[in-house]
């Protein structure tokens, strides 16, 4: 790696691929070649890079080969259909779509909890996914907890914002607030069944399964479990996703249940200390966590700890997480995930194809 890597980041005119490229020139990875990739459409529309003009390319058999890196963000379907072309071609794929997120030959990483799965990669299909953005806000908040006292189970709520839909939905709210402040009729939804200015939609993704339970939700209750290597008998999670007018920040209410009784000073240290996590818990001050001050930061912020009333409230603890969806949640995690890649000597296909795993 003399120079750098060369890496793709697909679809990179997307919410979350745009925020790949800000964070890969934010913590200048080394690079010593970027290609954009997106669709038909955006064949040679610009993007900006670290104070250079790249032209958008489109995907094609012949053009993925040769990647040390590749960043998936362009919708499950793509990451179906490409991410193994790319592993087929020496790059390593980091994937911030849903598709391969459950495959059983795929690690899915968040590097503060469970780095050392990013080398199953190099046995598997040469891809490492990253969780949902809901799920990340909620993993990186029950780690600490759960090595100190075994969370058994969970109950969370999402109040999601627009950006996590994409930037259609974005312009959506913008259209509707827009009118509807302005006393006039806004165009009908396009992008969510109902309004989504000044409303709220227990409804993320699609209900596809027959259980009542969305796909995002399933999401989170599979995904938990995974990251934190828990069986269904090990954590019991369910999960109700709502969609609120909100443009960047995933808020969660968090009711957990721990084997240990654990005291609200020992959970704030725990918290306090965590990697990633930044904890604001004066509510009698009004400091908590917002979306607002969660807006484009990388950590995941944790207020309003309290137990539950009655004599065995020791083993309840209820928490209130947010996160910027589009940096930790999506792009940040990605690039901490090459990051962890870059120092652990895997980031690259040469070093790749020369490693061998330590023998007990």
């Amino acid at each position: 790696m003399p120079d750098g890597y060369r890496a793709a980041v697909i679809g990179a005119t997307g919410a979350v691929g745009g925020k790949v490229l800000q964070v890969l020139e934010e913590r200048d990875f080394p690079l010593c070649e970027l290609v954009p990739f997106a669709s038909s459409r955006s064949e040679g529309n610009p993007i900006e890079f670290k104070g250079k003009t790249l032209a958008c390319r489109t995907l094609r058999g012949d053009a993925v080969q040769d990647f040390d890196l590749a960043f998936m963000a362009a919708g499950g379907s793509v990451s179906r259909d490409w991410a193994p072309q790319f592993a087929d071609g020496g790059a390593l794929v980091i994937d911030k779509t849903s598709y391969w997120r459950m495959d059983p030959e795929v690690p899915l990483v968040v590097p503060e909890i469970n780095p050392e799965a990013t080398t199953d990669a190099l046995f598997g299909r040469g891809i490492i996914s990253s969780p949902n953005c809901s799920t990340m806000a909620l993993v990186m908040a029950l780690y600490p907890l759960h090595r100190e006292a075994t969370v058994e189970e969970v109950v969370v709520s999402t109040y999601q914002s627009v950006s996590g839909t994409g930037n259609a939905a974005v312009r959506e709210l913008e259209d509707q607030s827009h009118a509807l402040l302005h006393q006039a009729e806004p165009q009908p939804p396009a992008v969510y069944p109902h309004q989504i200015a000044f409303n709220v939609l227990p409804h993320v993704e699609t209900f596809d399964a027959g259980d009542g339970y969305t796909t995002e939700e399933r999401k989170m209750m599979g995904e938990t479990r995974k990251i934190l290597d828990l069986g269904d008998d090990q954590l019991h999670i369910v999960a109700t996703c709502a969609r609120v007018p909100v443009i960047a920040g995933h808020s969660e209410s968090v009711r957990i249940r721990t084997r240990e009784t654990l005291t609200l000073e020992r959970a704030r240290e725990l918290l306090s200390k965590a990697e990633g996590l930044v904890l604001v818990d004066d509510p009698a001050s009004n400091c908590y966590p917002t979306a607002v001050e969660a807006a484009d930061r990388d950590e995941v912020f944790v207020g309003r700890l309290r137990h539950d009333p009655g004599p065995d409230g020791g083993r309840y603890l209820n928490l209130w997480v947010v996160g910027d969806n589009l940096r930790k949640g999506a792009a940040t995690n990605a690039v901490q995930i090459a990051q962890l890649l870059h120092e652990q000597g895997l980031a690259s296909a040469q070093q790749r194809a020369a490693w061998q795993p330590a023998v007990a």
